[in-house]
């Protein structure tokens, strides 16, 4: 979750630097593979992951269709969404099936679901998904996400201690660099808060159901991917405790949001 840097700050990402992620590529598919051993592998990591896949599976909503993840490669998400389509922009161990967000493979009205964490802040033509996810779900679908957000606490976060660029003044598209080093992490909240209203206007079949910024603390102390963890496995619940007392503050302090969209 870090990047290096000079001075103090960037000296303490570097004692912090997961040491297996050292001079590993953002875009080599081995990092994927890597953060896949991690996210199983880091306890304190694994039960954030938890947290989210369980809220996906429970919002989901019931009936036909299948679901697709975009951006499966290092979670486990299919162990809780049963038929679950995994996908990734390039091959990876345990996904099913390459895909690029912006040319969905599936039929008009053909989904029930389309489910990713971590993902949308890494598509560089947003708008090309969100006309794709509008076509490909069922009327009554759900489009879930949990992604960074941003809050007065986390822009210190994600512009100081995150590798990947948060550039809330940006609009809607980015040079695509590369599947991950092509990022912006301001923009699920660009899309779905600043312009909520061009979100509304240019996508009238897709209606922001809700958004909930949180998790102000856990994923900072788990290191994420690219950092060793600052807390054991078994300190889990009382951090998720501290949080959920924390959660009159999320609309300053979260740095993640839940985004639930439903096509009408």
């Amino acid at each position: 979750m870090g990047r290096t840097g000079t001075g103090l700050l960037g000296l303490v990402k570097d004692l912090l630097a997961e040491p297996r992620a050292r001079g590993l590529a953002l875009d080599d598919p081995s990092l994927t593979a890597l953060r896949r051993d991690l996210v199983r592998g880091k306890p304190f990591l694994r039960a954030i992951y938890v947290d989210w896949y369980t809220w996906i599976a429970r919002t989901l909503p019931t009936g036909d269709g299948q679901v697709l993840e975009l951006g499966s490669g290092p979670g486990f998400l299919a162990e809780y969404v049963p038929g679950l389509i995994t996908s990734d922009v390039f091959p990876c161990d345990g996904v099913r099936e390459v895909i690029d967000a912006r040319r969905l493979p599936f039929e008009d009205g053909a989904l029930r679901g389309i489910v990713m964490t971590d993902v949308l802040h890494h598509i560089p033509h947003v708008a090309a998904f969100l006309r794709e996810a509008e076509r490909t779900l069922r009327p009554g679908g759900a489009l879930l996400m949990v992604e960074p957000w941003n809050t007065p606490w986390a822009r210190f976060v994600w512009s100081r201690l995150h590798h990947e660029p948060f550039a809330p003044t940006e609009d809607w598209q980015f040079p695509s660099s590369g599947p991950l080093s092509g990022a912006n992490s301001a923009l699920p909240w660009i899309v779905f808060a600043r312009d909520r209203e061009r979100f509304e206007r240019e996508f009238g079949g897709l209606e922001l159901r809700s958004m909930e910024p949180f998790m102000p603390v856990r994923y900072l102390l788990s290191g994420g991917a690219s950092m060793r963890a600052l807390q054991p496995g078994w300190t889990a619940g009382a951090w998720r405790l501290l949080e959920t007392l924390l959660s009159p503050w999320s609309s300053r302090l979260g740095m993640f949001a839940r985004i639930d969209v439903r096509r009408r």
